[in-house]
């Protein structure tokens, strides 16, 4: 008969298998782990192990164990909805997978006035001041995010002080008390040509990709922020949570 952490380590690694458990995505903690099986401390301690062990998930000291990315082609999965990776960030994503995130900052500057952007048939306005930030997102040393960024100064003042590579939608939360609302996206795809001037991604032939606008609101109506990305399309896959916070919205 098989121990009994081999047996729950085998459940959580074929939950990875058929997709129930995405990359990134949080594995049960000891915790979890010991309130749905029953079982002591240490079982629970070797069931995480043993997963990880296999190579299927990666332990990040104080914040869990991750699954891993063991995709052939190396794709990114990202989910749009997600709450607990977009309070995550970029860079936590990344490395929850277990890819090397490095950040470029092209831009990082302050606009005076206000900006605007339609994102799913509205008409959003932030007043400025603004904060704008423009940097290159990579994964190990693959370019998978050109990021434009702009946070409203008024509701976030001082937030140019702080790291680009943070989890700007946790300080919304957490600096700033803000209660976030709603979340808007939209997602289109195009086509990204060689000698297009805004074509960061340095490539010798046409590529598809993703683009992402989104508007991050306070409970007030007010935009927090908003975000134009292009995502390489031939690095990145997206999947969709509904989320039950905002279904209502």
């Amino acid at each position: 008969m098989k121990p009994k952490f081999i047996s729950i380590s085998e459940e959580i690694i074929e939950k990875i298998k058929s997709g129930e458990l995405l990359p990134g995505d949080k594995v049960p903690s000891e915790n979890e782990l010991i309130k749905t099986y029953h079982i002591s401390n240490t079982t629970a301690r070797k069931t995480l192990l043993e997963v990880e062990n296999n190579g299927w998930a990666r332990r990040i000291k104080g914040k869990g164990t991750f699954v891993l990315n063991r995709s052939s082609d190396h794709h990114v999965m990202r989910t749009l909805g997600s709450l607990d990776m977009t309070r995550r960030g970029f860079n936590e994503n990344l490395k929850a997978e277990g890819f090397t995130p490095k950040n470029i900052i092209i831009e990082k500057t302050i606009l005076k006035e206000g900006i605007s952007s339609d994102i799913v048939g509205k008409h959003l306005i932030m007043e400025g001041p603004v904060l704008k930030i423009h940097q290159l997102r990579y994964a190990d040393d693959d370019l998978m995010k050109d990021e434009i960024k702009y946070i409203s100064l008024t509701l976030c003042p001082k937030i140019d002080r702080l790291s680009t590579e943070i989890s700007y939608f946790k300080v919304y939360e957490d600096n700033y008390n803000l209660k976030i609302s709603d979340i808007k996206q939209t997602l289109s795809v195009d086509i990204m040509q060689p000698a297009a001037p805004n074509n960061n991604f340095d490539t010798k032939a046409p590529i598809p990709i993703f683009v992402l606008d989104s508007a991050v609101l306070a409970d007030t109506g007010k935009v927090i922020e908003i975000e134009r990305s292009l995502y390489r399309g031939d690095k990145y896959k997206f999947a969709i949570a509904v989320n039950p916070e905002y279904q209502s919205k």
